[in-house]
């Protein structure tokens, strides 16, 4: 084996499809937990709070045990019932509708915009208020079927946007419509933490935003999640509600109102309060690597670089997607890059065409059909603050020669 053939197959074995950024001084922190008996409820829980409410410039900050919870919570504080309808995007990770489910709301799908994959806020407007009125015009927004017991309310109970790879949904129009029906504003900013939006904060735009810390996502506790918020009065909801209902004014066993486990732990939150204390570096790391990406992917025929749009002043580089172009075979592209040492996935599998929600609603192919597009086209390259820029430069000089091998149209 030659020296090329030897750092070629040493860079294959070092790339992973993402990688969290872990410093000494985050060892450290958990560490210095790990020598307390403080390891749950404890101080690291408030100090991470803390940071995290400075860096977005939110009144209160909660940490709690996943995005999911956090959004779960929010939806709860928002006061939506059975029945209710939230609006909400099919192009997200599941969770962001599954919460709605959990209680017994119905999610109403709109379409997304096609440059960014984020909802679309002149159908967000449209379904609101057709939905509002009732009649014909509502029911052209609902799913086929609904589960059996299922009483539709015919309330528009709440907006829940996503931030979609770390880029902000257009905002401000969402809000218009929210302000004049009287409708809290969820976002789901798990994918987004540091974006900005017209120079705010994503999370800070709606009535409560819910970041999470997966070890892919910008700042990792493992699993983790922070739902921030201005309303004074649903924080100590939050707190109740994420330590099985209890208040603080109530005796150790004491529960005011149903409530869940959902707390995080102390070692978990003393990890991200020193990883949110290095947000800034970690976010420039994962920016300079999307810029490598986005250099060398300039003119390669069959794919398509992220776009950002110009409401997005400050970009939180979650993943890096990539749209292929319609005569590559997506599973053939991924099959020759596996085969180079380079993982990829899809981003992301349509909510509305995933099996539980076919199967429960009715619907199917050709319902969104930009989100079925970018369901069908996306494809998620290896990312994180940590590659290398001869990792990057490996991975697109076989991207180039992949896209070659695989342009024969076929499906995708």
């Amino acid at each position: 084996m030659n020296v090329v053939e030897r750092q070629t197959l040493s860079t294959r074995q070092r790339i992973p499809m993402s990688a969290p950024d872990i410093a000494p001084g985050d060892v450290a922190a958990v560490n210095r937990v790990l020598q307390t008996p403080l390891l749950s409820i404890g101080p690291q829980i408030v100090e991470f709070e803390k940071r995290c409410a400075a860096y977005v410039g939110a009144q209160h900050a909660i940490g709690v045990s996943s995005g999911t919870a956090g959004l779960h919570l929010c939806l709860i504080a928002a006061g939506v019932q059975e029945g209710d309808y939230v609006i909400t995007t099919p192009f997200s990770f599941i969770a962001s509708a599954n919460v709605i489910l959990y209680e017994r709301a119905i999610p109403v799908f709109v379409d997304v915009e096609q440059a960014t994959g984020n909802i679309d806020p002149a159908l967000v407007a449209r379904a609101v208020a057709d939905l509002s009125a009732g009649g014909s015009e509502a029911q052209r927004w609902l799913p086929r079927k609904l589960p059996e017991r299922a009483a539709p309310s015919g309330r528009v109970a709440a907006i829940l946007p996503v931030h979609a790879f770390g880029q902000p949904a257009d905002m401000d129009p969402i809000l218009d419509v929210a302000r004049r029906y009287g409708l809290p504003v969820i976002e789901d900013a798990c994918e987004a933490i540091g974006a900005c939006y017209r120079g705010r904060a994503a999370g800070t735009l709606g009535d409560a935003g819910v970041f999470a810390f997966y070890p892919n996502k910008q700042i990792t506790t493992g699993e983790g999640g922070m739902i921030v918020t201005n309303r004074s009065t649903w924080e100590p909801l939050f707190r109740s509600l994420r330590n099985q209902g209890r208040d603080v004014f109530d005796a150790w066993l004491n529960h005011t109102r149903l409530g869940y486990n959902y707390r995080l732990d102390e070692m978990s939150a003393a990890l991200g309060a020193s990883q949110v204390s290095r947000l800034d570096e970690l976010l420039a790391k994962r920016e300079r690597v999307a810029a490598w990406y986005t250099e060398r992917l300039r003119g390669m025929s069959g794919v398509q670089a992220p776009q950002l749009v110009p409401s997005t002043t400050r970009m939180s580089w979650f993943v890096y997607v990539v749209r292929l172009g319609a005569d590559i075979n997506r599973p053939a592209l991924m099959a020759a890059l596996e085969g180079e040492g380079i993982p990829s996935r899809p981003y992301f599998t349509p909510i509305h065409l995933q099996p539980f929600y076919a199967e429960r609603f009715g619907y199917r192919r050709g319902d969104y059909t930009t989100t079925e597009a970018l369901g069908d086209t996306c494809l998620a390259l290896p990312f994180s603050g940590a590659l290398a820029e001869e990792q990057v430069d490996y991975i697109c000089t076989r991207l180039a020669r992949c896209l070659q091998s695989t342009a024969h149209g076929g499906q995708q």
